[in-house]
């Protein structure tokens, strides 16, 4: 019994520990996004004077995707005068660490010139009008202004400073095609024995005193499925085979008085589908 409860006691402040030890940890990370990335505004010099605002931002842009297009600045001078202004500007958007300098028109000068402005607040908020998200800057007047007085670094030093995007990774691809080059041409010719080219070599081949075959007629030739349209028969025996596109057809009134052609014809063929009756 007292075993059983002394294992239930190590379980218990076991998993005490393993719940304060992730609830540290995830304090201890929300405390580091806070202290070192959240998102922050640097007010740069504008080459439009007191009708601009230029301004960089950087943020965490995997932690918080977005494009931003639109700047607003705003002041609240409920002890001076005028009491409120805003304007605001469209620009091109920016995913990741930006800077933009934008003309905002007389509106900006008005809010500078404002009375008590130093002891007023001003909001800069950007705004993704693609991604629903929305940073706000506040200031104190005071601190707006001398930041704007001070200000040196332009868009144009800043976004040189920043570090060079990685180019897409090119790769060599070997060209193919499926359709094959064209045979080179020929001038090789049938090797057969009706061929006067090589008549000499059949000759030699039938051996000395070969007794010649006797020649006979036919009475039907025909072809079988299955020709592959060689032109070999063709070759042999033109006034009896027409070889097509696609098949090889026997001459009408074809002579069939020399059935050793078309026997020679028939053993040529590499598929066998010539077909003769003596």
């Amino acid at each position: 019994m007292n075993t059983t409860l002394i294992a239930m006691g190590i379980a218990g402040l076991l998993a005490i520990g393993l719940v304060i030890t992730v609830g540290a940890v995830s304090l201890l990370s929300g405390s580091f996004h806070f202290l070192f990335a959240r998102p922050r505004l640097e007010i740069l010099k504008s080459e439009f004077g007191d009708h601009g605002f230029a301004f960089s931002f950087s943020w965490n842009a995997a932690r918080e995707p977005g494009k931003f297009d639109i700047v607003k600045v705003r002041l609240f001078n409920p002890f001076g005068s005028p009491t409120q202004v805003e304007v605001s500007k469209k620009f091109s958007a920016g995913s990741s660490d930006f800077a933009r300098d934008s003309y905002m028109g007389a509106g900006m000068k008005k809010l500078l010139e404002a009375q008590g402005i130093e002891e007023a607040s001003v909001e800069v908020e950007l705004i993704s009008t693609s991604d629903n998200l929305t940073q706000s800057f506040m200031f104190k007047g005071k601190k707006f202004l001398e930041q704007l007085s001070q200000a040196r670094e332009t868009v144009k030093t800043f976004e040189e400073a920043l570090p060079a995007a990685p180019g897409k990774p090119l790769y060599a691809t070997v060209q193919r095609s499926f359709i094959a080059e064209p045979m080179p041409e020929s001038a090789k010719a049938l090797k057969i024995a009706t061929n006067p080219e090589f008549a000499g070599d059949f000759a030699a081949a039938g051996g000395a005193g070969a007794e010649a075959q006797e020649n006979f007629t036919v009475s039907k030739v025909w072809i079988d499925p299955g020709c592959i349209v060689c032109n070999a028969c063709e070759a042999i025996y033109p006034e009896v085979f027409e070889v097509t596109d696609d098949t090889c057809l026997i001459r009408p009134e074809a002579p069939l008085d020399n059935g050793l052609l078309i026997q020679e014809a028939a053993e040529a063929c590499p598929v066998e589908v010539i077909k003769f009756n003596k």
